[in-house]
């Protein structure tokens, strides 16, 4: 995004006018609801011992969850005080060190107002968001960059009922800002103090009970929600399965408006059952509309801690796959994990479950974690971050030819983020890879910074940004930017993508840089030539060549032009006249407009 915003004047209701350019293992059967689960004051030390092969296990299941995980009751003193101190250390701390879980207990809390900066997660301990109640706030404001949030990014709401003070709670947040499983009872704020620039966003699995007003936000993506009221769109709103969610109507106003979501699965999440620590994994819903624990009781599985190797920031990749290979499941405390070697998930139905923002760093070129072609794994709620070496890829789902059929159980990725650079230097040729069929990849940001630190064209060099080869993969929430080449090629077939957000690299010094044989620079969204099925909703690119605003990008999708292949609510924008696209998908739509950043849109293609 770029760093050096002029506020946008106060929205009207019926709409916001437009800024010149942007700112930029053993199961529990289904259970039911537990009202008023007890308190812990500490995750217990657990004692399961065998192994997956029946052996004796050499690493224990369970443990402390260690210093950065801060747990509170209804009892706690100066909860407030200990919320500010830790907001005022992470507010302005966006390529610290610093990475933090608040837990609540259930039961109820009033007076608060949990302001989050960067690498903090804040969560409910219930089964149920209604389990745990807040009577205040869970608050993100972009006071820290004089009103333009367009880089609050890397920070979490779960798991909680809030009763805003004023009514109406403030999430101005932009990228890998997840707000899962929440509910409002009130409204819901997504823009800044004053209005200011927002790049937006993603609400899954949750009630917010009155209006949401995005104001100033471009795009966001709601799942599996129900809302009160939408206030009004910028230039991307997507909704699937969301219950008052506004009519399909785009391009005017932009809204792509699926009745249900085609395949979902939420995020497994930590809870207690009195005073004994669990992981909750949602069962896989087809066709979904609507929360996932608003009626009865929620409907999946339940792992012990005692499951889970509780991991810190100090093991070592050769223990992380010990643990796995025992049988563990492992649950990544917050902190910074450097890893020498692949941490490899071989075994169907693993969780690798993240808190806090927990940050794993390939040393030496190697890929961060790789995953089996087998069913069932869960990987949720953890960042990737890019060494100094090369790596050929950070995360890879499955093998290279991958072929089993995983469409009763896939594998799910969600809340995983990666970044190449910005934090120090970092390169990657390519970022996310996709190979196991079924995939759902459930929310991810993956980005090649354009500030921080070691950041530059060939500085946090990164080709690709996301891959996919397996067939029958589903993305929702796909936001990927600034890459080398193509931010995203897709390879195989049937693939569905709801809602993509896009920004071609700013950094690319001329013309040459970007030049993919006889087309003027990478597409964003590239659909394999010799794919036959391939569907997409709401998928907007926007460029911003900063450091050489004459460069010509001739389209922000491309795609074979064949029936099988269908987009739905397509959009380009260039952001002040810095670069401009020709046409928004193959040679198909009008050019963006000279200094006016309004966008170029495609209804239907073909």
């Amino acid at each position: 995004m770029p760093s050096s915003p002029t506020p946008s004047p106060t929205p009207e209701p019926s709409g916001v006018r437009r800024r010149s350019l942007l700112g930029a293992a053993a199961a529990a059967p289904v259970l039911a609801s537990l009202a008023g689960a007890g308190s812990a004051s500490a995750a217990p030390v657990a004692s399961t011992t065998a192994g997956s092969t029946g052996g004796p296990r050499a690493l224990p299941g369970g443990g402390d969850l260690g210093p950065n995980v801060i747990v509170f009751d209804p009892s706690t003193a100066n909860i407030q005080g200990r919320l500010d101190e830790i907001f005022k250390q992470q507010e302005s701390a966006q390529f610290g060190t610093g990475r933090y879980a608040l837990l609540f207990k259930p039961g109820t809390y009033s007076g608060l107002n949990a302001q989050l900066g960067f690498y903090t997660s804040i969560a409910g301990l219930g089964l149920s968001p209604d389990d745990t109640t807040i009577n205040g706030d869970v608050t993100v404001d972009a006071g820290w960059f004089d009103g333009n949030a367009t880089q609050n990014f890397w920070r979490s709401a779960e798991n909680l009922a809030l009763v805003p003070v004023s009514g109406t709670n403030r999430w101005a947040v932009s990228q890998a800002a997840p707000f899962r499983r929440m509910h409002v009872r009130g409204g819901l704020n997504l823009a800044p103090d004053g209005y200011g620039w927002a790049s937006g966003g993603y609400i899954a699995d949750s009630r917010i009970d009155g209006t949401v007003g995005p104001y100033s936000q471009q795009q966001w993506y709601t799942r599996d929600s129900s809302v009160g009221g939408w206030l009004n769109a910028v230039w991307n709103m997507v909704f699937s399965g969301v219950e008052g969610a506004p009519a399909q109507s785009f391009p005017e106003p932009p809204y792509t408006t699926l009745e249900t979501t085609p395949v979902s699965r939420e995020k497994p999440f930590l809870y207690l059952d009195g005073d004994e620590y669990r992981v909750f994994l949602p069962e896989k819903r087809t066709g979904a509309r609507g929360v996932s624990w608003g009626n009865g009781t929620p409907r999946g599985t339940s792992l012990p801690l005692a499951q889970f190797y509780v991991a810190g920031p100090d093991d070592s990749a050769a223990t992380l796959n010990q643990a796995l290979e025992e049988g563990l499941h492992l649950l990544l405390t917050p902190g910074i994990y450097h890893l020498d070697r692949t941490v490899e998930v071989n075994r169907a139905g693993t969780v690798v479950l993240g808190l806090g923002y927990a940050t794993l760093i390939p040393d030496n070129g190697v890929t961060a974690l790789k995953v089996a072609d087998v069913d069932g794994v869960r990987l949720a709620g953890f960042l990737v971050d890019a060494g100094p070496v090369n790596s050929a890829t950070l995360v890879e789902v499955g093998p290279e030819g991958a072929s089993a059929d995983h469409s009763a159980n896939p594998t799910t990725v969600q809340d995983v983020f990666v970044r190449i650079g910005g934090a120090g230097p970092g390169k990657a040729t390519t970022s996310l890879v996709v190979n196991s069929r079924h995939t759902i990849v459930d929310h991810t940001w993956v980005w090649r910074a354009d500030h921080g630190d070691g950041v530059g064209w060939e500085t946090n060099r990164a080709d690709y940004g996301v891959v996919v080869n397996g067939d029958d993969v589903l993305i929702t929430g796909l936001f990927v930017e600034h890459f080398n080449k193509y931010d995203v090629q897709w390879n195989g077939e049937r693939g569905r993508t709801v809602f993509f957000q896009n920004e071609k690299a700013y950094d690319a010094p001329d013309q040459a840089a970007i030049q993919n044989g006889s087309i003027k620079g990478y597409a964003a969204y590239k659909v394999g030539d010799d794919v036959t099925e391939h569907e997409g909703w709401g998928l907007g690119s926007y460029c911003y060549y900063n450091v050489n605003p004459s460069i010509v990008q001739h389209h922000g999708f491309a795609a074979p032009n064949r029936s099988g292949v269908r987009f739905h609510g397509l959009l380009v924008v260039s952001l002040g006249g810095n670069g401009q696209y020709e046409c928004v998908i193959n040679d198909t739509g009008s050019p963006t407009s000279g200094t006016d950043t309004v966008p170029s849109k495609v209804v239907q293609y073909p």
